[in-house]
């Protein structure tokens, strides 16, 4: 296994590091019921996208 020659700064090290920081994903509230949801993504409570039905829930008993 080949090794460094040299060491490598601090600085060098952080500024490769520097976009391995977490992202939070962006969320919105749907506009037919008002749930927490990704974009572009339908939505899980009652399966709107976009205020047009995208998938038909069942009802819960």
């Amino acid at each position: 296994m080949p090794n460094p020659k040299h060491k490598h700064s601090k600085t060098r090290r952080d500024k490769r590091r520097t976009h391995d920081n977490a992202i939070a994903p962006t969320l919105s509230n749907c506009s037919n019921c008002g749930a927490t949801i990704s974009y572009h993504r339908v939505c899980e409570e009652c399966g709107y996208y976009r205020g047009k039905l995208a998938i038909e829930k069942q009802a819960t008993a």
